[in-house]
């Protein structure tokens, strides 16, 4: 990681299309959300920012003014720790809402039946346990299965229908979220969540060691 003075910061206007999403932490280092680069500068305005960290900085020009004619410049780090006092108490919790999107990037879009790859739209949300025989909607009672494997298992489980199940769901943590949620991390954003990876992540198979 490279010292915050020789960093080389990437300019970005508030007109630019292109702004990265900044990684919060809460003070102890724990993934916390993403959240925009303007939130970022709220957070560096306001002296909420405990630390910063990562190998990307960011600087945001603002306006010109027009007593000095200088224009107005704030920088802010790929990842940055929050004081206590500005996270949400909803943010903090740690079971991740469940969502199809989640739940089929978390199985790596592949069938817990047949195995094979499938595009989002090809997949389905299958209860291992089927909600006619009792079972619930929640991470650990949720695979994805494609549309043909999930009209053959039916409202049975696999055992009844005689279909193995690939692999075991599992709860995501707040850090393995955060991976499912945002399509485009930076290189030291990754590495820094994939420390926080559980240990039957299947994100451990391609995140960065």
């Amino acid at each position: 990681m490279l010292p915050h003075a020789i960093r080389k910061p990437e300019l970005y206007s508030p007109h630019r299309s292109r702004r990265p999403l900044i990684l919060t932490l809460d003070v102890h280092g724990q993934p916390h959300r993403w959240v925009t680069w303007q939130h970022a500068i709220f957070y560096y305005s306001k002296n909420l920012v405990a630390w910063d960290a990562g190998e990307h900085c960011f600087t945001f020009l603002g306006g010109t003014s027009r007593l000095t004619g200088s224009r107005s410049a704030l920088t802010a780090n790929s990842i940055i720790a929050i004081k206590g006092r500005a996270l949400s108490a909803r943010s903090l919790i740690q079971t991740p809402p469940l969502s199809n999107r989640e739940l089929f990037h978390r199985d790596r879009h592949v069938c817990a039946y047949c195995g094979g790859e499938f595009s989002v739209h090809r997949l389905t949300r299958d209860h291992v346990l089927p909600v006619s025989q009792g079972g619930t909607d929640i991470w650990m009672n949720v695979v994805a299965a494609c549309r043909s494997c999930n009209q053959r298992k039916a409202g049975r489980t696999p055992e009844q229908a005689r279909m193995l199940l690939l692999y075991a769901p599992y709860v995501p943590n707040k850090a393995e979220y955060l991976i499912l949620s945002n399509r485009n991390i930076l290189a030291d954003q990754m590495d820094f969540l994939a420390r926080h990876l559980p240990a039957q992540s299947r994100w451990r198979q391609v995140a960065p060691a």
